[in-house]
């Protein structure tokens, strides 16, 4: 059985009307590329000025696209997902921090959420960012080339020790870990030190994945290369592919600086490659496993097509789909369904501190051509099929 994204019904059955409605508002606000951004510029400002708009932000935007503010409150939403068959990734969604202390303090937080997670059979992935663990400059200037100083040298070898601990503990828990892509400008000490974490703990399974943004001209054979580099020093890879999140500002940089757009020419281009990426995965799953990370409604059908013809096991632990919790339930729900599987990323912490993904989710839905209608038009089909 192929998946119906056309389905409303399976793809919303665990919202109920209250939450539709809201959705319904949500999406409707963000078609609005001015409402969205005076929203957006309001919030900060609010946030800034320590107004009270918490329950506001917590009961809207954050209740649509996060789990919770604590992993208790993000095991609930998991387990509503998992009446359903869907899992989720957990994502503890605290980001832009630049002290030793605030490093140090996230990797119990996701040791925690590692043991937990391996105690649900529903939560199969943790996900992690490298910018989580380390400072920004740090990565500027590792990927840039420029001799670290022995303070610097001290700083990335401590990083490293806080991304080996919680690889170490997924590893020992059975947890798989996603690491996150970054901005091109600090891409290459994350695949460094991604590299070492899969040579470390893929040798018998996949338990490190790291993230390929197919918006970038040269992540398709930097795909490839990867595999090759795993075959030839004896792991598996775990191949994480996404088309990416940051290209207004990775085009804008690029502009400002005067060096060539790491960024595809057009979203074909794009397309073209995210698809060859997935095919050249789905025929080397011998070697690799596979979580195709999209909204795109095409790329998810093809991808479970030639699965379905190539008599790849619908649940094959070598592959997984995902979308974000929030986004694209036609897609994640009916795959579910259809016995593929399915894992939504859950982000979760205190709502000042996910606040920066918030806004990257309503600048998203409002920049994506078509993301936002096609969102509305199946939450309107769906409230139309109930009568409301």
């Amino acid at each position: 059985m192929l998946p119906e994204f056309d389905n409303t019904e399976i793809a919303f059955r665990y919202r109920d009307n209250k939450e539709l409605k809201r959705a319904q508002f949500l999406f409707s606000s963000m078609s609005s590329p001015t409402l969205t951004k005076t929203g957006m510029a309001l919030t900060k400002w609010a946030i800034a000025w320590n107004l009270p708009i918490k329950s506001l932000i917590k009961n809207t935007i954050f209740k649509q696209f996060c789990g919770g503010e604590t992993m208790n409150e993000a095991a609930d939403t998991a387990a509503a997902l998992g009446e359903y068959n869907v899992g989720v990734i957990l994502d503890y969604g605290v980001e832009g921090k630049e002290e030793e202390h605030d490093f140090d303090a996230a990797v119990p937080e996701f040791i925690k959420a590692i043991k937990y997670a391996a105690s649900q059979k529903n939560i199969p992935f943790i996900s992690v960012k490298i910018t989580g663990f380390a400072r920004f400059g740090l990565l500027e200037k590792l990927h840039s080339g420029e001799k670290l100083t022995t303070e610097e040298n001290a700083e990335w070898e401590r990083v490293q020790g806080r991304i080996d601990r919680i690889c170490n503990a997924a590893w020992n828990e059975g947890t798989m870990v996603l690491i996150d892509a970054e901005d091109s400008w600090i891409q290459q000490p994350v695949d460094d030190v991604t590299d070492v974490m899969m040579e470390r703990y893929n040798k018998d399974k996949v338990v490190i994945f790291n993230t390929f943004q197919m918006y970038r001209h040269d992540r398709l054979a930097f795909l490839k290369q990867s595999f090759r580099k795993a075959e030839e020093k004896g792991y598996l890879l775990g191949a994480k592919l996404v088309r990416g999140a940051y290209m207004e500002k990775e085009r804008n940089r690029a502009a400002e600086k005067g060096y060539p757009s790491p960024i595809q020419p057009n979203k074909e281009a794009t397309d073209n490659d995210y698809d060859a990426g997935v095919i050249f995965c789905l025929e080397h799953l011998d070697k690799l496993a596979l979580f195709i990370g999209t909204h795109n409604e095409k790329s998810c059908y093809d991808a479970a097509k030639y699965m379905d013809e190539h008599k790849i096991p619908h649940n094959s632990p070598r592959v997984y789909f995902s979308q974000l919790y929030g986004m694209s339930d036609n897609i994640s729900f009916n795959l579910a369904h259809a016995g593929y599987n399915v894992a939504k990323y859950l982000p979760y912490g205190p709502v000042k501190d996910v606040l920066p993904y918030l806004m990257r989710r309503a600048q998203e839905n409002t920049s994506v051509a078509g993301q936002t209608s096609r969102e509305l038009s199946l939450i309107n089909k769906e409230l139309k099929r109930r009568s409301i």
